[in-house]
């Protein structure tokens, strides 16, 4: 057990340091100039020193008023989040597709409205100035979660949209915990295509479904080769064709959490990753059977 832990460790070590270090820091900046995530924003004073924060943007063709609506009606059971609509919308009544056009009968809200998240989570409008930005708001009491949707716009007739999200773990709390985890790893999967799903729509766009899924399979799919080869030094004694394979796999499912890399690629390193706790799980399988062969006489038979 020493052995198969020190194993698993020299993998998780290296593969939460580059986290750490390199891909958490890029990933809450994603998109965003280095002026727009030390500017001031409303919604900051909502929870001034939170645990979590997070400033990304995109460059929209498209100017404030065209971009607005699109916004406001965002949320679960009304036009969704333009992402990845299988796992966000799922349970919609609305459908599992989001809008692709703007839906006038969600285009009507007031401070305090429910914003739905989920068909089991919701928030609420802590502030709506039409064409500039909105903010949702969750339910505690202090140091609220708080989401701001903002526009910038620029010159010919073009927009920044900022999204900026700040919120402190509840460490008192073992649901809250775990949902606020799983947000840490998560969100900016997430929050990077709702962004993209804007510009599409604004400009004209709509990516299709498939697309979304095979993004989404393959995230699944790097992440659950990534666990699996590590449960593998742990059922069987830790070789290197299994230690090797844990550790690509954590490379593999960095590279196509964190990194901007095209859909094509992510589905060849997914691929790979599979074949190499295939690979690995074959030799340890072919090391511990050895098939019976031809018995050699002994000495007195001769």
């Amino acid at each position: 057990m020493i052995r198969k832990s020190v194993a698993a460790l020299t993998i998780l070590v290296p593969v939460g340091l580059s986290y750490i270090a390199w891909l958490r820091p890029y990933q809450l900046e994603w998109g965003a100039t280095r002026a727009e995530v030390e500017r001031v924003m409303a919604g900051d004073e909502l929870n001034p020193d939170p645990s979590f924060l997070a400033t990304r943007a995109i460059t929209i063709a498209g100017s404030p008023e065209e971009i607005w609506p699109w916004l406001l009606q965002m949320g679960h059971g009304r036009a969704g989040y333009y992402g990845y609509d299988l796992l966000e919308n799922l349970g919609s009544p609305t459908g599992i597709r989001s809008a692709d056009q703007i839906l006038p009968e969600f285009q009507r809200f007031e401070v305090g409205d429910e914003v739905p998240i989920s068909a089991v989570a919701s928030m609420a409008f802590q502030a709506i100035e039409p064409h500039r930005h909105l903010i949702w708001v969750g339910s505690e009491e202090s140091e609220p979660g708080a989401f701001t949707w903002a526009l910038y716009p620029l010159s010919e007739g073009r927009t920044r949209l900022v999204s900026r999200i700040r919120w402190s773990y509840h460490w008192s709390s073992i649901k809250l915990i775990s949902l606020e985890l799983f947000t840490e790893f998560t969100d900016h999967v997430a929050v990077r295509k709702i962004l993209q799903g804007v510009k599409d729509r604004v400009e004209g766009r709509v990516e299709p479904l498939r697309t979304q899924n095979v993004e989404l399979f393959t995230f699944i799919i790097t992440f659950s080769t990534f666990a699996t080869a590590l449960l593998l030094l742990f059922l069987r004694p830790p070789t290197w064709p299994t230690w090797g394979a844990g550790l690509f796999t954590g490379a593999v499912w960095l590279t196509t959490w964190y990194t901007p890399v095209p859909t094509w690629l992510s589905v060849v390193l997914a691929l790979a990753a599979i074949g190499a706790v295939y690979v690995a799980s074959r030799k340890r399988l072919h090391a511990a059977y050895r098939p019976p062969g031809p018995r050699r006489p002994s000495a007195g038979s001769r």
